[in-house]
This record gives structure tokens, C-alpha cells and sequence, in this order.
């Protein structure tokens, strides 16, 4: 019985350890794919156009879409830019929730 337990909470711990790990760093990448004249376009030719990565220690990293404006700075692309962000905190929300459903188990097995 003693064995079954620790088997128990050995499958349990490894389990929680590998999900922590794939949580651990998010990464939220948009990407475009230009339409063709015939109003098709090929998915599998989707090219990055912004890129996040969130690290659960709170680092993160972003690369935003910039272009050359008329007077020679550059600008970001607000309207890809304001869809990638929507993504971003659509990822962040479903980590968060994820995370708590994780603790609610967690809580729940050890009381």
C-alpha cells in the first residue's frame, strides 16, 4: 500500500514537473501570408510578422513589426501590432488558467 502511494505521488511530481517545464517559457508568434489575386492563400507560407516570449520568471522578449515612414524613422505597424497584442494577452490568460487549474488539483490531492 506504502509503495502504491509513493508510485502515486512519484507519477504525480514528474507529471507536475514536466508541465511546469512546458509552461515555463510562452511563446506567441503572429504571422501574415499574402492573398493571391485569385483570393487564395497558402497557409503553409505564413511568415512571422511579430513574436513574444514570455519566461515565467517574468523576462520577456518582443519583436514587433516596424516600418520606414516618410521622413526616414521608423514606425510600428499598429494595426498588426494591436492583433498581436490581443494574442499575447490570449496566451496569458490561458496560461494563467491552466496554471490555476494545476494549483486547484494540486491543493485538492494534498488535502
Amino acid at each position: 500500500m506504502a509503495a502504491e502511494l509513493e508510485n502515486s505521488i512519484k507519477n504525480a511530481a514528474a507529471k507536475v514537473a514536466e508541465y511546469v517545464a512546458d509552461v515555463a517559457t510562452m511563446t506567441v508568434e503572429t504571422k501574415y501570408v499574402e492573398v493571391g489575386p485569385d483570393g487564395h492563400a497558402n497557409f503553409d507560407q505564413a511568415k512571422p510578422a511579430a513574436r513574444t516570449i514570455i519566461r515565467l520568471d517574468g523576462d520577456s522578449e518582443t519583436v514587433v513589426p516596424m516600418s520606414e515612414g516618410a521622413g526616414g524613422e521608423f514606425e510600428v505597424d499598429t494595426l498588426l501590432f494591436d492583433l498581436h497584442q490581443s494574442n499575447v494577452e490570449t496566451a496569458i490568460d490561458y496560461r494563467e488558467s491552466m496554471l490555476n487549474a494545476l494549483l486547484d488539483t494540486l491543493k485538492s490531492g494534498l488535502a
